[in-house]
């Protein structure tokens, strides 16, 4: 089982021995935003169990208000970094490669912690969601902060010896409520009534991020068109727009388009059955990453509601399909992963009955 996905990739820094990756998923783990030997061993794990490389849960640049949780490991500091060095050089000790997600939440609480104590928060027009107020409007200040920090977050990732990074804009948090039509109210530069001038701080970002790191670094970056406060939203309606929103990005230095899907096998445009990943590689050329219920019977969001999704091989043959057809280059698994660290050996193996299911459960668990 997934033979022609067991063979190696390369982008710039990023080296993998084959297509899987570790999707990245918040913990809150890392009491004081620190993380600890515990944090290193968990990744460590995946890579031990087949997969070539982990892209981390988000962590926070160093702006406040970048994160809403004390828990969620920082990316600055020199605890913190000591922390992720450590993680760095046993992910490497192990063979795979890591990735930071770089995160900003923007006006969005944590929904986990909602109650949670932090800085004030802040986005683009001070919406998260369709007439949801959360967060401040942030000033011109704010946003070359908040450029200048990812660009700080980036560089010391170079520092640790990372082999990519990441940006994470989907989902509804930072870069997303600037995408979005519905969160980006703005009439400055960095709003706009269509989708590519909308883009602007995402490719103001991303060109800081470039400059401060160099050509080498491969350069991720994570999008969605559904968000935490809409399930249904729609950032492009047809490629046409997807290209009009993902050039700048291009442009601006991205090398790896990572596209999540609720669920991988689904269209994201009528007329073609190819996902969001499929359709980011089309318009861009740029290798792209799916993700989106690998292994799983249901979507995150229904696990929410429902407690435990079980593993599910059917759909292997059609993630094989659509590697094979050239739709995208990697592959990143979530939940599966999560339960199961040796994953993809068993499913290599054709070891399907010792596959263990996704709980709820699970998220209070580190291992």
């Amino acid at each position: 089982m997934f033979d022609t996905l067991i063979t190696p990739f390369a982008c710039k820094s990023l080296r993998l021995s084959n297509r899987f990756m570790m999707a990245p998923m918040s913990r809150y783990f890392a009491p004081g935003g620190v993380p600890g030997q515990d944090i290193a061993d968990y990744y460590r794990r995946r890579i031990d169990g087949g997969v070539a490389g982990v892209i981390s849960e988000g962590v926070a640049i160093d702006v406040p208000g970048s994160v809403a949780a004390d828990t969620v490991p920082d990316f600055h500091g020199e605890a913190a970094l000591a922390g992720w060095r450590k993680v760095v050089d046993d992910v490497h000790a192990a063979g795979g490669a890591f990735v930071p997600q770089l995160w900003h939440v923007g006006g969005c609480i944590d929904f986990n912690f909602p109650d949670a104590v932090h800085p004030p928060l802040k986005s683009p027009s001070g919406l998260v969601g369709p007439d949801m107020k959360g967060g401040l409007v942030m000033t011109d200040e704010d946003i070359a902060d908040v450029i200048a920090s990812f660009a700080r977050a980036a560089r010391d990732a170079a520092a640790l010896g990372c082999d990519a990074i990441e940006l994470h804009g989907a989902h509804g948090y930072l870069f997303d409520q600037f995408f979005w039509n519905v969160t980006n109210r703005r009439t400055d530069r960095y709003g706009g009534a269509d989708i590519a001038a909308r883009s602007r701080f995402a490719a103001d970002t991303v060109a800081a991020v470039r400059a401060a790191v160099g050509r080498d670094l491969a350069i991720m970056f994570r999008i969605s068109q559904w968000k935490v406060y809409d399930y249904d939203a729609k950032l492009a309606r047809n490629p046409a727009e997807m290209e009009q929103w993902l050039a700048p990005l291009v442009d601006a230095g991205v090398d790896i388009i990572h596209a999540s899907d609720r669920r991988f096998w689904e269209p994201a445009f009528e007329g073609s059955d190819l996902n969001l990943a499929g359709w980011a590689k089309k318009v861009t050329g740029l290798p792209t990453v799916t993700v989106g219920s690998i292994g799983l019977s249901r979507d995150l969001m229904a696990d929410f509601v429902e407690g435990t999704s079980h593993p599910e091989i059917e759909r292997f043959q059609d993630l094989e399909r659509r590697f094979d057809r050239g739709d995208f280059d990697l592959v990143a698994v979530g939940r599966a992963l999560l339960s199961d660290p040796e994953w993809l050996l068993k499913v290599r193996g054709g070891n399907f009955a010792d596959l263990k299911p996704y709980s709820l459960a699970t998220k209070e668990e580190l291992y």
